[in-house]
């Protein structure tokens, strides 16, 4: 996508860079994953702010309604100067470039967590290790996410390294096996 790494970059840095002078980073960084949360969640908003028939007052206001308490005045300006330039729609970019950006500065591996079952305190705890071991670093960013189509187990993704402990993966594993002894 360089097209839209055109697009979010510089929004992205421009807003590290504010929040860096500020002293808020870590808690931007908070605000920016909470919004995002929300972003994925409401269809509904996502398509009112990417929407041309809707006023840029009227985004603006609507921006300032729902997140005016609960983010920074400079996040808030984020969003209200996104909306002034036509760029809202792409609010999930660069929140998502954002995060992005802050790890690659502060050394923190990202991975993903797919498991059959929500999982335990515990089992959270226990992966995180192994997380940790498989990152090479003891800074870590857990997502967690459910797949009940992995009938047990999980799946673990740091940057490009998979560790496919499931049982669909298993019994995938092994019809490939399978498939070469015929």
């Amino acid at each position: 996508m360089p097209l839209l790494n055109t697009i979010t970059n510089p929004w992205a840095e421009a807003f590290l860079q504010v929040s860096d002078a500020k002293g808020d980073t870590d808690q931007v960084i908070d605000q920016a994953k909470e919004v995002l949360a929300l972003w994925d969640q409401s269809p509904e908003l996502r398509a009112a702010m990417a929407s041309p028939v809707l006023e840029v007052s009227a985004k603006k206001a609507a921006l300032v309604s729902l997140f005016g308490e609960q983010v920074t005045p400079s996040f808030l300006n984020l969003l209200k100067l996104l909306a002034d330039r036509q760029r809202i729609g792409y609010l999930d970019a660069v929140l998502g470039r954002v995060l992005e950006l802050y790890r690659q500065q502060n050394g923190i591996a990202l991975a993903t967590v797919t498991s059959a079952t929500a999982l335990s305190e515990d089992q959270q705890a226990l992966l995180t290790e192994k997380v940790k071991r498989v990152a090479g670093t003891d800074k870590v960013e857990v997502n967690l996410l459910v797949d009940p189509s992995l009938i047990g187990g999980f799946v673990l993704s740091v940057g490009s390294q998979v560790i496919d402990a499931s049982l669909a993966g298993q019994v995938r594993r092994l019809g490939l096996e399978l498939a070469k002894v015929s």
